[in-house]
């Protein structure tokens, strides 16, 4: 890890440590988990009691009190070695904020410190078959019935959906004209009766996979509510400023791995009579890349370093959000061309191609993080939609 001014000796010693278990125990079961698309709990649970899940959290919650830019330095180390299972410290971290600052403790606390501790995986059900971007267009139903809600409908494009044990549903407990201020959020048990899923044969990112939840006269205590009734989506939304930070780093690690591969690759291999980066035209490319890579991740880390400091972020998280993943696919991609037919085969360049591409479409497309971007410069009123 390069040395730059977010990162202190304290992170930086954190990070090797992560690099280390992430290179021992994470790395080698890349391509299986790749191959039978089941997450490794044993391996969840035993990241978890080295602390590498949620680190930011409160020491009350079973945290360890350090801060997002920790969490980004673990982020970066898992996804190094496995995109897809790093997966479990982004939902991880997005859900444990939620629930940590709108849940009722009673509720929530039991399920926190599982999730720090790797016992159990939270997913978030937002994404509906009629809304993806425009999220806040549910349809999803959420009905008071005495001390219970009752859920119907269907959540769509759910990461973990057939693997988590605990998610937090978006649903309308409003009319459809009251928007993003008619919607309520719930943390519900996947063992809940009348919950079902299926699972979606996803072209990367297999291991965390990716399905539907449908949900027939669900029923869930209103002591499950996260946040105030109707404002759901309001409140909760603010925590993808955090998650979005994160994925970046998350794609932008990736991208890095991938090109020290190649960096070292193109030295050894001869074409010509000569290595290969003796050519402009495999060097230079690689050279901007590795610029534009190195610029990203400080975006990145500003977003955690201004949250950690309680400044606004939402600009930073955007841009993080939209140019890591799309930077570390063409960077992937241009190191997959560089290694030519081999590259092209079944193997850890072409997984990683196949895993970054899905968070280009996954919590916020790259046209709606630049809306926001624009909303924070120029004044929500001169940028509607």
């Amino acid at each position: 890890m390069n040395p730059n001014p977010y990162i202190d000796e304290d992170l930086q010693a954190l990070a090797e440590h992560a690099r280390r278990f992430a290179t021992d125990r994470v790395a080698p079961g890349f391509r299986e988990r790749d191959r039978t698309r089941v997450l490794d709990r044993a391996l969840l649970r035993e990241m978890g009691e080295l602390g590498f899940i949620c680190p930011e959290l409160p020491e009350a919650f079973g945290g360890l009190g350090m801060g997002c830019l920790a969490a980004g330095v673990i982020h970066e180390e898992m996804a190094r070695a496995d995109l897809s299972f790093s997966y479990l410290n982004l939902l991880a971290s997005l859900n444990s904020q939620i629930l940590s600052k709108y849940g009722s403790p009673e509720i929530v606390g039991p399920w926190l410190k599982k999730i720090v501790q790797g016992e159990a995986i939270c997913a978030i059900a937002l994404t509906e078959p009629r809304g993806g971007s425009d999220a806040a267009n549910l349809r999803l139903r959420i009905e008071r019935d005495g001390d219970c809600y009752v859920i119907n409908g269907e959540k769509t494009s759910i990461s973990a959906a057939d693997q988590a044990d605990i998610t937090v549903v978006f649903g309308r407990t409003g009319t459809p004209e009251s928007g993003a201020h008619g919607v309520t959020a719930l943390l519900v048990p996947m063992d809940t009766p009348g919950l079902t899923t299926n699972r979606f044969d996803c072209h990367g990112q297999r291991a965390i996979g990716r399905g539907s939840i449908f949900f027939e006269n669900v029923r869930v205590p209103v002591s499950h509510r996260l946040g105030d009734e109707n404002k759901g989506f309001v409140q909760v939304m603010h925590g993808f400023d955090f998650s979005r930070s994160l994925i970046g780093l998350q794609c932008l690690a990736v991208a890095r791995v991938a090109l020290d591969e190649t960096w070292e690759y193109i030295t050894q291999r001869q074409a010509f009579g000569q290595p290969l980066s003796a050519f402009q035209g495999v060097t230079h490319p690689l050279a901007q890349y590795d610029t534009e890579v190195e610029g990203a991740r400080l975006v990145c880390l500003q977003g955690l370093w201004l949250k950690d400091k309680g400044l606004p972020h939402s600009a930073e998280a955007g841009m993080a959000k939209w140019w890591g993943p799309k930077l570390a696919y063409d960077v992937i991609h241009q190191c997959l061309l560089c290694f030519g037919h081999g590259g092209y085969d079944r193997g850890p360049m072409e997984q990683r191609l196949r895993d970054v591409l899905g968070f280009q479409i996954g919590d916020g497309t790259a046209q709606i993080m630049k809306t926001i971007i624009a909303r924070t410069r120029a004044g929500r009123k001169f940028v509607p939609a």
